[in-house]
Formats: C-alpha cells, structure tokens, sequence
C-alpha cells in the first residue's frame, strides 16, 4: 500500500513541479494522479519547498512541543524541514510522552513557538486560557480553508483526524468467520472473547478509548464525573477480565493470536498490517482487503479527534523569527506535506488537497464510521466538549482506585462501589 501512495505522491509532485517550472509556491489543490505511472519513483516523496525560497529562516531554532512524536515522526520532521529551510527542536517520546506532558511542559518551561498533535480537549483549554503561559498568535495560513470544521479559526487548524477502533480476528484464532455486531464500546465485556486492554491511565490513546468505552453511561447528574456507577463498574470488568502482556497497545497481541479482540488507532493500522508478517507466525492478512480481521460492527460508531497547530505566542521573539515560524507553520500543514506525512505515518490528513492526494480512490472505511464524538449529549453539549469538561475527573477516578494495573500480581480489590465517597474520588491524589 505504502508504495502505491509513494508512486501518486511521486507523480503529483512531478507534475507541480513542471507546472509551475521547477517550484511549487502554492499547496496543492484537489490533485487528481494521472493514470500513467512513472518508470520509477523514490520510496518517500519529498515535501514541498517554503513558500519564499528568497528568505532564510534556518538561523531561527524553532521549538515546538506535540504528543505526535515517535522517534520516527521526529526524525522525519527534522529532516524534512531542514531540507525545506527550516531549524526545529523537537523532543520524541523517550522525553515527552503523550499529550499531558506536553501541554504541561510547553506551559512550564515557556520557550515554545509551535504547538501540534493534542486534540479538541486539549486545544479547547489553550483557545481558553486554561494553561497561565499558553497563548496563540493570531494566524491564518492559506490552506485553511481545506481543513473543513477542524479549525479555531485564527488560532488553530487541524492536520490529523484520528479515532480508536476494535478490531478481531475472523479466522480460527478467532471468531471462526462468526461476526461481531455491539450497539456500544462496553459490550466488549459481554462478548464471549478474550480481549486486549491498555496498562495505564495516562496516554492520548488511552483516554480515547476511555471515552468510547463510557460514552454509553453518561449520566450529567451522577457525582461519579458525570458518568453513572454501571460505567466504572463496566471500565472496571474491562480492566479485570482482558489481558494485559506488555504490549502498548492492542496490536500485536491480536496479530499473535493471543487475543481474538484488541482496541488500535486508526493511525498507522494498514501500514503494521503490511508489516504484520515480520512479528507474528500466525498474522494478520490484507489492508484494503481484509482477510483474516475485521472492524467491529459497533452501532454507536467511534470516538474521532483531530490533532491541530497553532504558534505560540513567544516572548522576547522578534518579528523576523515569527517570521520564520509562522512559515514553518504554513509549510507543514501545506497539502503536500500533509500528504507526505499521512503516506509515511498511515494517517488521515484534515486537508481535504492532501486526502485526495492520498487516496484519489476515496476515503478508507476506518474514516467512515459514525463520529459520536460530535453527537449532542448535554443540551448543546457535543461529547468531545463533555470529554473535555470532566476528563481530569475520569483521570482522578481511575488514578485513585488503581484501574488498569499492568501487573496483575498489584491488581487492585475490586471498591465497594455502593460506599464510595465521589466527591473525593473525583480530585487528584493528595
């Protein structure tokens, strides 16, 4: 799959390239690939080059902090931008991990000029001031108008839509061609498989799939976070009875067979799925054409996030070092290299230039599930906003009755849910 894309990629940089003599000043718009394939095309497109390629901005390091940084993801980004003219400073996930820490490191130590990845919870804490040393630059690149409802307008816009999945296998480590169909996430508990689940409270990921799995129990009276007890007690039967081996998330215990049901983000599914065969004697088969695995059947749908950049307000930065920074900015989320990104990554761009770059086919069905986290629950309340407004609770909860021990030797007693004190449940551990 990965080479197809690099091959459309490939050409329709070619054909920029020739249209525009030798320099592509613009992002892309709606490309359509040609149906002739080129002799040969390298492995990895390159990016599209900065818009004014007269100014030099590498003499300005820009310091950005994201959640969406793998030793890969940043080696890649570094690279790239240093070919295109830029200097970054990105720390990968051996320095920062996930989306707290980011947020909380960007905050404390106040030298940021770029914030990307995180999600709606927490870029609807930064539009708002929620964090003292986090404000946005007033910023408008030229393709915002691409990212659709994915924007704070003048102050973020979206590069990456994401959901969590529940995936199993249909062969005979699994469900032997049985298929599965749950109106919820929760049904997981009562589904007769054995199933994967993570090993800590902390992550994006994992307070994505937190909210798909309580999203059936929201209750706006309950003093338990919003979310009635049958809830907790059902996360609580997911952490107790699914298997927990190290893995980070539920992936590879489901391509080893070790499980016939796993939770996985949409990111990066089809390209492990072409790799699949490098760590398992019994894989997963096919990408676009699954063989051997399948996506629950879950009438509620998913729980989707976008990841956004928005540029700091630094201070002490001159105006030609915003300069650079916000062309930084202009540069990254620009069609083609959003299209680069998503072709080396395996995710789905906000871009609508670079998804119809990426897949001029159409839209992968792990993109067209049901998005309830934008279904109306409180009022005019959509679920992401409620997420959002109780999330420190939910992580206070679980923290302090000890969810999702990755040891099962430390496993916690199962509480007393009918005597629990909610309202000291809900604060953060003393």
């Amino acid at each position: 799959m990965k080479k197809a894309l690099a091959i459309l990629l490939a050409l329709v940089m070619l054909l920029s390239l020739a249209a525009c003599g030798g320099k592509n000043d613009a992002p892309a718009q709606n490309d359509t690939p040609s149906t002739n394939e080129p002799a040969s095309t390298p492995d990895t497109p390159a990016p599209a080059e900065p818009a004014d390629d007269d100014v030099d901005y590498s003499g300005y390091t820009i310091r950005i902090y994201s959640n969406s940084n793998s030793t890969e993801r940043t080696t890649w980004l570094i690279n790239e931008a240093r070919d295109a003219g830029f200097t970054i400073s990105i720390d990968d996930n051996s320095v920062i991990s996930g989306d707290t820490a980011a947020i909380q490191a960007a905050n404390e130590n106040k030298d940021g000029d770029i914030l990307f990845g995180l999600n709606e919870t927490r870029w609807s804490q930064v539009v708002n001031g929620t964090y003292e040393n986090l404000s946005l630059v007033d910023w408008t690149p030229s393709w915002a108008g691409d990212v659709g409802e994915y924007v704070y307008p003048g102050q973020a816009y979206g590069l990456v839509i994401q959901n969590v999945l529940m995936l199993y296998r249909n062969d005979e480590l699994g469900t032997n061609g049985a298929e599965l169909h749950f109106d919820h996430w929760a049904d997981i508990v009562d589904c007769g498989y054995k199933w994967y689940r993570q090993g800590k409270v902390g992550g994006t990921t994992n307070a994505n799939i937190n909210s798909a799995m309580l999203y059936a129990f929201i209750d706006p009276s309950s003093p338990a976070g919003g979310i009635s007890v049958d809830g907790w007690k059902t996360l609580w039967n997911y952490c107790e009875n699914g298997e927990f081996t190290g893995d980070s998330y539920g992936f590879d215990p489901l391509n080893r067979g070790d499980v016939q049901v796993a939770t996985f983000y949409s990111s990066s599914l089809y390209g492990k799925i072409d790799a699949a065969a490098e760590d398992s004697a019994t894989p997963l088969l096919g990408a676009l054409e699954p063989e051997n695995w399948a996506l629950v059947d879950i009438a509620d749908g998913t729980y989707y996030i976008a990841e956004y950049i928005g540029i700091l307000d630094k201070a002490g930065r001159s105006d030609e070092e915003t300069a650079a920074v916000k062309a930084f900015a202009e540069w990254f989320g620009s069609a083609d290299v959003q299209a680069a990104w998503g072709e080396e990554f395996d995710s789905y761009p906000c871009n609508t230039a670079a998804a119809n770059i990426l897949y001029p086919s159409g839209v992968p069905e792990i993109y067209t599930l049901k998005n309830f986290a934008l279904t109306k629950v409180d009022g005019d309340t959509t679920y992401a906003e409620y997420v959002a407004a109780h999330s420190s609770e939910w992580t206070n909860i679980m923290t302090n009755l000890g969810f999702y021990w990755a040891d099962a030797s430390g496993a916690a007693s199962e509480p007393d849910w009918n005597s629990l004190d909610w309202s000291t449940l809900t604060q953060s551990a003393e």
